[in-house]
């Protein structure tokens, strides 16, 4: 009879971890960090977010609000200026005041007027991931418009914008990855295998890469790109380009893996079998130590995202109309917009949990790839 965890075997209990494959063992060590947990959910509400922005959003990133220019966030409410509580969220409705002496416009609340708050209802019509036209929101007002974190300096909402900033960046990041993914096996697969003069060029191309400043090579790479370019050329090639500086990490990492086992035993004996180099390396090497190469990819995520938003908060990265973290941190680096529009720095609150969270969860993971270790 199993009885927590055990097994009856000839009448004799046996720890299930005496059966469990390395991806069991991996799967329960990582159960037991909560941070790495709760990491796995955020990650799990931003996927949400980038698959679904169009239908999270209440707005295309461009639409605008001229009646709503630098507009603070709207508080959602559910009890009245009286104390009376409502089942259905509501918001009050923003009056615009221009001050007599100074000119400049402000904004206070009408406790008289309450707009209700709709939730799966209808709304402006947009292109769910460019295929098709749709007209459903997760949230929106009969009249009027909701801006939960403020509009931008064109009246922009910036929740919306925030949200689609999201499916871009992340995108950046998962694009990015598979390209270091594909380098970093491809260049530490032949420098660890085949060793020699391969290795030794290798090796000299990865310390030249390395000895160069991230910044200023980054900086010298997006500068060198056209003006004229197309949104989706500039978004291919910052991928390209983030990719092509951080494969180096995992390149080093997959050279030292594959000449510690180059000599094992298995591996002489794919040799005997007359298995080609390709099918050593692919079939019997890499998947030896891929749990590490998993967590080597889940740390330099973060990398290529902050690479990103960088580069397009200095402006030589993405740009308009496409939506980054990075564009919208852009027009809010001066002392104007921090002075008049405060809640552009959400943006910024976005980044950090999200790299926090592959932080997190890359600890977890490399924790766990050693299930046996304290």
């Amino acid at each position: 009879m199993a009885n927590k965890g055990y097994v009856d075997a000839k009448n004799k209990k046996v720890n299930r971890i005496d059966y469990a494959t390395h991806l069991q063992l991996m799967l329960w060590k990582f159960r037991k960090n909560r941070m790495a947990l709760i990491a796995v959910g955020v990650l799990g509400i931003f996927l949400i977010i980038s698959l679904f922005a169009e239908f999270i959003a209440p707005y295309e990133p461009g639409t605008r609000n001229i009646n709503y220019l630098q507009g603070p966030p709207i508080k959602v409410h559910l009890l009245d200026d009286k104390g009376n509580f409502h089942f259905n969220p509501f918001i009050y409705e923003m009056v615009k005041k221009r001050d007599p002496v100074t000119f400049r416009v402000s904004y206070t609340t009408d406790t008289s007027k309450q707009i209700p708050l709709r939730f799966f209802t209808r709304g402006e019509t947009y292109k769910f991931w460019g295929l098709f036209k749709l007209n459903f929101h997760l949230f929106g007002v009969d009249g009027g418009f909701i801006n939960l974190f403020g509009t931008d300096q064109l009246g922009r909402d910036l929740f919306s914008r925030i949200m689609y900033a999201t499916r871009i960046s992340l995108s950046v990041g998962a694009i990015g990855v598979f390209f270091v993914f594909i380098l970093g096996l491809i260049m530490g697969g032949i420098a660890g295998y085949l060793g020699g003069m391969a290795d030794e060029f290798i090796m000299r191309l990865m310390e030249f890469i390395r000895s160069i400043p991230t910044l200023p090579l980054w900086l010298a790479l997006a500068a060198a790109l056209p003006r004229e370019w197309s949104s989706l050329k500039v978004y291919l090639a910052i991928t390209i380009i983030l990719a092509s500086v951080g494969w180096t990490n995992l390149g080093r990492r997959v050279r030292s893996k594959l000449i510690s086992i180059r000599e094992e035993d298995f591996i002489l004996s794919a040799r005997l079998a007359g298995c080609s180099d390709t099918r050593i390396i692919v079939h019997h090497m890499l998947p030896s130590f891929m749990s590490y190469i998993i967590v080597d990819l889940t740390i330099s995520f973060p990398y290529i995202i902050l690479a990103e938003t960088a580069l397009s908060f200095l402006g030589l990265g993405l740009r308009e109309p496409i939506v980054s973290w990075g564009v919208l941190l852009y027009s809010a680096q001066n002392i104007h917009s921090l002075a008049q529009i405060p809640w552009l720095l959400i943006t910024g609150l976005f980044v950090v949990v999200a790299v926090l969270a592959f932080n997190f969860m890359g600890d977890g993971l490399r924790d766990a790839a050693d299930p046996f270790a304290k």
